[in-house]
């Protein structure tokens, strides 16, 4: 007995000594590689096991090991990670972390909504621009601009702040599905995208993710070019902020202070950011100013449930640039500067004209604050749930001076009131079902009330307008309220009063309900995926001013569209270094509200045939190379056909008669190749380029038929000759060239070269369009980070200057006027009479930041 009991207490002694020796104690130092200091709350993690371990606030780590050999992971948010391998007990000593282009290490909440390309196995033509470039480049551009060195993306400035407009392959903003954490942005009655309501991103946003073609939304989304998802801030892992003060061309000032608390003991975090902006504009007299604001609450009460709310909004008002023709740019003294859209010698005692003795022609006023509050559950190591649930109220209005026909004189300004109540839900379940095959399936619903209508927002010359239309059983009355032109005013005591209202008043009811699926098999070097979305859109438009009880709403024949997708795409990685692509999808979209009555200025009639679905067929292909950190290339090829439009085109008022165009079976068919190099040819050198070249044409003939103010039709429908015609708008071949080097610690200059080339102009589909003289631009930026103190705290220098030789250059063209056979009426071969805009010159912007 004794033999056994000491046989038995050797064997627990070797087996507890043997336990013991498979430990080993390692420790380090966690650096931020960017500002050469520590980095707290850095994640170490042994590599197969869920042991982990923090750093501390000045970086260190202690952590001790299942095994006395093996690997350590570790990672910090907005980083790479670093692998470093250890034998026994170890000092590894300062292990340098530096930011990448993935998004793996962002916090995000709500992930199971927002469809980024790196949640899914098979790839997608695919680009992503990091908070740290956001921040640099940014300056007082709106963001489209932040993403013009991608490949197939070409941005246009517009003239006035927050005017901006973006393509991709082709496709305008409307037929980009723009969203933010999950949440769809673009308008629900026409697509339309307005940067000056989103003024604020940039200083929020972690990354922006630009997906072209088909993407990786799982939504039934009107995306015939691409998706374009703006991801922000929510939970920041440990506390900090900054305060930036910026200065740019024509007295730009912008202030910005941010301050975040990181996650505490409880688990709650809040984060919140304040700023305010000003300037006079590059083009004459499109004055601006706005403030934005953000707030995020989060709460993790344990490990299975995040919550987050947020409330973002960019309050502001801006000037427009009128339009013209490209004779009046250039003899005028001004050039690209000019702006034919103001009346000069006003001295009107308000506000509108910004305190000078140029009234304007037009000026935006809104305010858009924008909730959401998101909730991911995982249920299980299988299993999670995704939730976002969202609001927005916009309340707004473009300003415009009226005159009197016969004496010119300026009288009021009208608003063109935009306002609008927008709820949704996105929510998204996941299940791993087997090691190999995942599934996830989620319901979008959105209910939308836009309000429209027209009233005084300012009386400059008389005091009162009358009106004999309308309300009142066609008896006089009259405005003598004016709405105001501040976006604060505007947000909080909105107009109303039906009777104070004039030229058109209706309001749209625009529900939306969708459900969406994916399944996705990965084995080995093997992915694929299958997505499918069907969807539910109704309208009912209801008429305020031409109805037989003044402020009673008529009600339109309520409308119901069935709409639906369907992807799929599969991958083979071939050995560590190559992988190729195929996808493939078609949409059955429903047509946007604004093409489906006769025009919004009148009556609820629907159009007649009904107008149907558009019908997107895509197809792409792709070869990825991944050589490390020194170079990987994308290369893309690309067919999309978009069949079956309906375009609306209003000429607009002339005199009493608003004519207004319908085309129908419109098909554009864009296809092409996409070359993206990615290089660091040296640890302080980053050199990459890309290359697009396109071919985008209008195929087939089309119908079209004319309306006159009434809705009535004008004659009999036409057919129109477009085959062949190319589709205007953006470049069909671009070029660019962006790199990096840091030539000494924390001092860095970065440039890039952008080149335009088979631009087109827009216009009548009954003639072909102009072509334009190609362009290019060059910008250049410098950055300087100064270490302040102890911990992580700097203070940052930076200078851009955009178009650096200052190019002269015709950035959009409207019109279908052919060159003249007199040279003298030509600009660089395209006709002065046609109505053109020039890009911008040279202009500039710099900053200091102090990180804490």
């Amino acid at each position: 007995m004794k033999k056994i009991t000491r046989l038995l207490f050797l064997s627990v002694a070797i087996l507890f000594t043997g336990f013991a020796m498979a430990q080993s104690t390692v420790t380090g130092t966690v650096m931020d590689g960017e500002m050469n200091s520590p980095l707290p709350a850095a994640n170490i993690v042994e590599k197969g096991t869920t042991n982990g371990v923090s750093s501390d606030f000045d970086g260190n780590f202690t952590i001790t090991t299942e095994m006395t050999s093996g690997e350590l992971v570790i990672s910090y948010v907005g980083y790479g990670k670093v692998t470093v391998s250890f034998d026994g007990n170890t000092n590894l000593g300062a292990i340098t972390l530096t930011g990448d282009n993935t998004l793996e290490e962002i916090v995000i909440i709500g992930s199971g909504v927002i469809d980024l390309a790196e949640d899914r196995k098979t790839p997608i033509a695919v680009s992503t621009i990091r908070a740290s470039e956001i921040q640099e480049k940014a300056g007082n551009f709106d963001l489209p601009v932040l993403l013009k060195s991608t490949p197939s993306v070409q941005t246009v400035q517009a003239g006035g702040f927050g005017d901006g407009q973006m393509f991709l392959r082709g496709f305008d903003q409307t037929n980009t599905a723009f969203l933010l954490n999950g949440q769809p942005i673009n308008g629900m009655e026409d697509g339309k995208m307005y940067w000056s309501n989103w003024q604020g991103v940039t200083e929020v946003a972690n990354a922006i993710q630009v997906q072209r073609g088909l993407g990786a939304s799982k939504l039934a989304i009107s995306s015939v070019g691409g998706t374009v998802n703006i991801v922000t801030k929510t939970i920041d892992r440990r506390a900090g902020g900054f305060v930036q003060q910026m200065v740019g061309n024509d007295n730009y000032l912008k202030s910005t202070a941010y301050f975040s608390t990181g996650v505490g003991e409880k688990g709650w975090s809040f984060s919140g950011l304040l700023g305010h902006w000003q300037g006079d504009g590059y083009v004459d007299y499109t004055q601006g100013q706005g403030q934005t604001y953000f707030l995020s609450v989060g709460y993790q009460p344990n490990e299975k449930h995040s919550l987050n709310f947020l409330l973002t909004g960019a309050p502001q008002w801006h000037a427009a640039a009128g339009s013209g023709s490209i004779r009046s740019f250039v003899e005028n003294e001004r050039g690209r500067r000019y702006n034919s859209w103001n009346f000069e010698g006003i001295d009107s005692p308000n506000t509108l004209h910004g305190g000078n003795s140029v009234y304007p022609g037009g000026r935006n006023i809104y305010h858009k604050p924008v909730a959401n509050l998101s909730w991911d559950w995982n249920i299980n190591d299988k299993s999670s749930l995704s939730t976002v649930l969202y609001g927005s109220m916009g309340r707004g209005s473009f300003a415009q001076s009226i005159t009197d026909r016969n004496t010119g004189e300026l009288l009021y300004a009208r608003g063109s009131n935009n306002n609008h109540n927008w709820y949704g839900l996105v929510t998204n379940y996941n299940n791993q079902l087997t090691e190999n095959l995942n599934f996830n399936i989620g319901a979008d619903m959105r209910f939308y009330n836009g309000i429209h209508f027209r009233d005084i927002r300012e009386f400059i010359s008389i005091d009162s307008v009358s009106n004999s239309s309308g309300y009142s059983g066609g008896e006089t009355y009259f405005l003598t309220e004016a709405g105001g032109i501040n976006p604060w005013e505007v947000f909080f005591d909105p107009n109303t009063d039906h009777l104070q209202r004039f030229g058109y008043d209706y309001e749209e009811q625009i529900n939306y309900q969708g459900i969406f699926g994916q399944l996705e098999y990965a084995k080995n070097n093997f992915s694929a995926f299958f997505q499918g979305a069907l969807s539910n859109q109704s309208h009912v438009r209801t008429e305020f001013l031409n109805t037989s009880t003044p402020g009673q709403g008529e009600d339109s024949e309520k409308v119901n569209n069935i709409g639906f997708n369907l992807k799929a795409g599969g991958s083979y990685q071939i050995g560590d270094m190559h992988k190729v692509f195929v996808n493939a999808g078609y949409y059955s979209r429903q047509p946007f509200h604004d093409t489906l009555f006769q025009n919004n200025r009148g009556g609820n009639e629907l159009l007649q045939p009904e107008v149907e679905n558009e019908e997107i067929t895509g197809f792409e292909a792709g070869y990825q190379f991944n050589g490390g950190r020194a170079i990987s290339a994308n290369l893309n090829v690309y067919h999309t056909t978009w069949d079956n439009r309906t375009l609306v085109n209003n000429n607009g008022e002339n005199g009493d008669d608003f004519i207004s165009f319908q085309t129908l079976g419109v098909k554009q068919v864009h296809y092409g190749v996409e070359l993206e190099v990615m290089t660091r040819p040296l640890d302080n050198l980053r050199l990459n380029g890309f290359l697009s070249l396109g071919e985008w044409q209008f195929k087939d003939n089309a119908n079209q038929r004319t309306f006159d103010n009434d809705g009535n039709q004008i004659g009999s429908d036409e057919e129109i000759v477009i085959d062949g015609f190319d589709v205007g708008g953006a470049a069909q071949v671009t070029a660019g060239v962006n790199g990096s080097f840091e030539f000494c610690k924390n001092t860095s200059i970065d440039g890039a070269w952008n080149w335009y080339n088979d631009l087109f102009s827009t216009g009548s589909l009954e003639e072909a369009p102009v072509s334009m003289p190609s362009y290019d631009t060059v910008d250049l930026g410098f950055s300087y980070k100064l270490l302040v103190g102890e911990g992580t705290n700097s203070i940052q220098f930076r200078l851009n200057v955009n178009n650096v030789f200052d190019e002269v250059y015709l950035e959009s063209v409207n019109g279908n006027l052919q060159a003249s056979s007199n040279p003298a009426d030509n600009y660089k071969g395209v006709n002065m009479d046609n109505t053109g805009r020039f890009g911008y010159g040279r202009t500039w912007n710099t900053s200091i930041r102090f990180n804490f």
